[in-house]
């Protein structure tokens, strides 16, 4: 590579994050709001935001702005997030950071005269690790997740958002809509490593959204009685693992027969959790996706009624998006006639789009593959993906 945004075969800003946050167990990534990575990776961001002399502010709901000239109405904002799933990849939320910084470094060296305000964004807890909502810092903002539940989501340990917040010298207590930020906001446009073949098909390295499959999220409680794993004989127990591992298969045989549909079970939580006991109750994180919302709707009820679980209560929950068809198709003309493209992944776009004009660039991914080390963008692709973004950044100007 001899562009001076790329060492060592990656774009230079991945490169720098190569060594933050990776899980020896897993492999790949974990970087969880506010905890050591995240903060790290927070802390990049403004570095690297400031040495191109942008000013940076953080907003009342853990995301952090940053903007080129002054801070104004009908802006022009980019940006993705920086936390990623357990054992990520490298490029899901920092592609889209690292592409927007070397955008607005093109537009510098080029001397570009912007007449909209421009900022860059990064969205705090997209991925929903910690705290089991995706889009956190988005959702917060747009009003479509009440600051009271917020503040009492608790992660693994135990510890909840608000205590989580204290520790790190964030006041949750202002948590909430923000009409102030979502005014300022005139397009926003998310570049993102594609999350599926769509590209790898087409044989194209970049291309622009077009929807957002219907999402939500669930848990899925099995209760038994707790007991003796070696005195137990088989036939006296009420065991919820078994309940469980069937509930399991089930799901999958729901969403097969629900046609374009998907139905994850991604964790399974048993307590209290020893080798040699019987669970006294088991739990099921069930993540369920389809074109529309009322397909998502028919295959959960579907599934409510083969599993039979104690308890089966939804968490969160985003409806099918349609990206502003207008800006899709202006982006889309501006880069080329490049392919539009659905995803079944969500996005801070995604819960923008309800709000504010909002589009997407996908960036190619040779594997097929993401939320797992295997994830990838070729160099080049990303090089295109930043000459995407800057055309787009001009275009709409």
């Amino acid at each position: 590579m001899t562009s001076s945004l790329v060492t060592g075969g990656r774009l230079t800003g991945l490169h720098e994050l190569a060594g933050i946050g990776v899980d020896p167990v897993r492999g790949g990534y974990s970087r969880h709001l506010w905890q050591e990575p995240d903060l790290q990776m927070r802390a990049w961001f403004v570095q690297r935001a400031e040495a191109l002399g942008l000013s940076v502010e953080h907003d009342r709901n853990g995301n952090i702005w940053a903007w080129l000239g002054e801070p104004g109405p009908d802006a022009v904002v980019t940006g993705s997030h920086l936390d990623s799933v357990p054992g990520g990849g490298e490029f899901d939320g920092p592609l889209g950071i690292v592409v927007a910084l070397d955008a607005v470094a093109r537009l510098q060296a080029a001397g570009s005269r912007l007449t909209r305000p421009l900022a860059l964004v990064a969205f705090a807890e997209e991925e929903g690790s910690r705290f089991g909502i995706a889009c956190m810092g988005s959702r917060l903002m747009t009003g479509e997740l009440a600051p009271d539940r917020a503040r009492a989501l608790r992660d693994e340990d135990g510890v909840s958002f608000a205590e989580a917040a204290e520790r790190v010298g964030f006041d949750a207590r202002q948590i909430g809509r923000d009409d102030e930020a979502l005014g300022r906001i005139g397009v926003f446009v998310e570049v993102h490593v594609e999350q599926g073949r769509g590209l790898i098909e087409l044989g194209s390295p970049v291309a622009v959204a077009s929807s957002i499959f219907a999402h939500g999220r669930w848990m899925l409680t099995f209760r038994g009685q707790g007991n003796h794993a070696g005195a137990t004989a088989m036939g006296d127990r009420d065991d919820p693992m078994v309940a469980a591992a069937r509930a399991v298969l089930e799901i999958e045989q729901a969403a097969l027969a629900a046609g374009d549909a998907r139905a994850t079970v991604g964790r399974v939580s048993a307590v209290p959790g020893g080798t040699n006991v019987i669970a006294s109750r088991v739990e099921l994180s069930l993540d369920a996706r389809a074109e529309e919302d009322a397909d998502v709707r028919d295959l959960v009820a579907d599934i409510a009624r083969r599993v039979g679980a104690s308890e089966f209560a939804e968490q969160s929950w985003s409806g099918a998006v349609r990206f502003d068809e207008s800006v899709r198709d202006r982006l889309r003309m501006a880069l080329g006639d490049v392919p539009v493209l659905p995803t079944g992944a969500g996005h801070d776009a995604g819960v923008l789009a309800g709000t504010v004009p909002t589009a997407m660039v996908f960036v190619r991914n040779p594997t097929g593959i993401s939320h797992a080390p295997a994830e990838f963008a070729e160099a080049e692709d990303c090089l295109v993906g930043i000459d995407a973004l800057v055309t787009v950044l001009e275009e709409l100007q």
